[in-house]
């Protein structure tokens, strides 16, 4: 797909890009665990996203496809999500009995996470009207062919066993296995720059 149909998402796009997102994870193993309620799901999902992953349009490095049919939130190297906000998130909207679980969760998270200059694909969803079309590859492969120019690693967490072929086919492997009592499993997996 062109990458004329991705852009750069700006501060006026985040209620745009966040419902997107919240779209995209309703079936996601994690997201439902942690919020196993429609309507706390619906309440919780974009504040997490957006302390997750919101600091991408602060830097310009979240994209969306045309018509916000998909958004991904990259974090540049030396910025990660805010971690005091994560944890207020977690304590404030997280199921009760599965909070100290999700707080383990990330700090489990945080052993797999890479040393080395990195880009964090921290967020990356279609909206489930556009599955099937493509549009996650064309949002992955619009920023990875740069870091493979700039010869810069990528890191995810794959937060869905199904979509880690997806990622496997864009060249990422996974580190690993991270699994916190009764919570799906999450699969980091990191992406060497391609040299051509």
């Amino acid at each position: 797909m062109a990458d004329s149909l991705i852009h750069t998402a700006t501060a006026a796009d985040v209620e745009q890009c966040l419902t997107v997102l919240t779209l995209a994870f309703c079936s996601d193993p994690i997201s439902r665990w942690a919020w196993p309620d429609p309507r706390q799901y619906l309440k919780a999902f974009p504040r997490f996203a957006q302390v997750f992953g919101g600091r991408a349009i602060k830097h310009g490095t979240a994209n969306y496809f045309k018509d916000f049919s998909g958004v991904a939130l990259w974090l540049p190297p030396g910025v990660a999500p805010d971690g005091a906000s994560l944890k207020e998130v977690i304590q404030d909207t997280v199921d009760a009995k599965r909070k100290d679980a999700m707080s383990s969760l990330f700090e489990q998270m945080d052993v797999f996470y890479p040393r080395e200059a990195h880009w964090h694909l921290s967020l990356i969803g279609v909206d489930p009207a556009h599955h099937r079309k493509g549009i996650g590859s064309a949002l992955l492969s619009h920023v990875l062919n740069t870091l493979d120019d700039q010869m810069v690693f990528a890191y995810l967490e794959a937060s869905s066993s199904q979509n880690v072929p997806l990622y496997e086919r864009h060249g990422f492997d996974a580190l690993g296995n991270i699994q916190v009592a009764d919570c799906p499993p999450i699969v980091p997996m990191l992406r060497k720059p391609r040299v051509c």
